[in-house]
């Protein structure tokens, strides 16, 4: 494949903060620093940085490379986008280049740029999409998140409420919707003080815990809404609801963010790792990734575990030939990832929607 540095006449460091960004421009052939720049992440200042970088790369081929591209260079990015510029994200700045360079945001800003200018077009990591139902999605997600902690947050302190203090409630076992429903429903009475904060609190937390449900609810439905009309393929799959559905849509983004089914499962953290020693030839399961996507799939397996009569089936063969439980679990992720891949390219191929602005041709 071409290489970074042949490909493009300026490559462009982005060192991306929540307050400020700052730039440099790399030539792409010998590396030389042509100019640094720091703008503020203001709307106007965002708005001078594309124009700074318009007029110092006009009539040539230019890459940006922006580290934090889905936090604090988001903006900056979408902007960039907008303007007809080609981004991507930055890569992992190796140590030796970074040897004896210490660290300031202009330092770090040309790192960026150099670390790319050695990589092929292949190893450069293209950003997702940021349309309308992607960012729905994304936060509908990041939403559902909060609530379930606060959840069962608040579970577990009215569990503990009511099993140290006598308020009339047997919870011996974990608590169900009945009798949170009820303690809700408390009224005040005459009691001891002491017993009537505790009371109170349990009401308080009860009303929450009720008040959570329904936001869930209502934060499931909006997701079904929107991953029924994205992705309908995706949820005629065993084991995926829209709460997987939209997990894996985020990580995959749009036809040819991912270009291979082995990249997917290296960004879903499903690809085996070799594990053996001597005369054992095994694999382990893979702790990198993406691990909201790897949470997903790991939901997948589970569920069709205890309900799919084929995965049951093959649980059963695999177990009788000596493998682990958790060797079976990573076995099954990558065959979920493999066909959640493959039923999103048929369903959405590549040609269907252009990932990047094209890119210059070679030389």
């Amino acid at each position: 494949m071409t290489i970074v540095a042949d490909l493009y006449d300026l490559i462009i460091g982005v060192d991306t903060h929540a307050a400020s960004h700052t730039l440099a421009v790399v030539t792409g052939g010998p590396g030389a620093v042509l100019a640094k720049a720091t703008f503020p992440t203001t709307p106007a200042g965002l708005s001078r940085a594309v124009g700074w970088v318009r007029r110092r790369t006009a009539d040539r081929s230019v890459l940006l490379v922006v580290e934090g591209i889905g936090s604090y260079g988001a903006m900056l990015t979408g902007r960039l986008h907008a303007a007809g510029f080609l981004v991507a994200e930055a890569p992992t700045i190796p140590s030796v280049l970074r040897r004896g360079k210490g660290k300031t945001d202009q330092v770090d800003a040309v790192l960026i740029a150099r670390a790319t200018a050695g990589l092929t077009t292949g190893e450069l990591r293209w950003p997702r999409t940021e349309d309308g139902t992607r960012v729905a999605l994304q936060v509908l997600t990041g939403a559902r998140d909060q609530m379930n902690n606060e959840r069962t947050r608040h579970i577990n302190t009215l569990t503990a409420l009511v099993r140290t203090r006598d308020l009339g409630v047997d919870a011996r076992r974990r608590l169900t919707t009945t009798q949170i429903t009820t303690i809700a429903a408390w009224r005040s009475r005459e009691e001891e003080p002491w017993v009537a904060v505790c009371r109170r609190e349990a009401v308080r937390l009860a009303t929450r815990i009720r008040a959570l449900d329904a936001e869930l609810a209502a934060n499931y439905r909006d997701l079904t809404q929107l991953t029924t009309v994205q992705a309908p393929e995706l949820l005629a799959l065993p084991g995926v609801g829209p709460v997987v559905a939209a997990a894996v849509l985020i990580a995959w983004s749009h036809p040819g963010r991912v270009r291979s089914e082995a990249a997917f499962a290296a960004l879903a953290g499903t690809c085996p790792i070799p594990a053996s020693s001597g005369n054992t030839t095994r694999h382990r399961l893979n702790r990198g990734g993406d691990r909201q996507l790897n949470r997903a799939l790991h939901t997948v397996v589970l569920t069709r575990m205890r309900y799919d009569p084929t995965t049951r089936a093959y649980v059963t063969r695999r177990t009788a030939d000596g493998k682990t439980s958790r060797e079976i679990r990573r076995i099954l992720k990558r065959y979920a990832t493999r066909q959640l891949y493959r039923t999103l390219t048929a369903a959405h191929p590549a040609t269907a929607l252009p990932a990047q602005p094209a890119a210059p041709a070679a030389a």
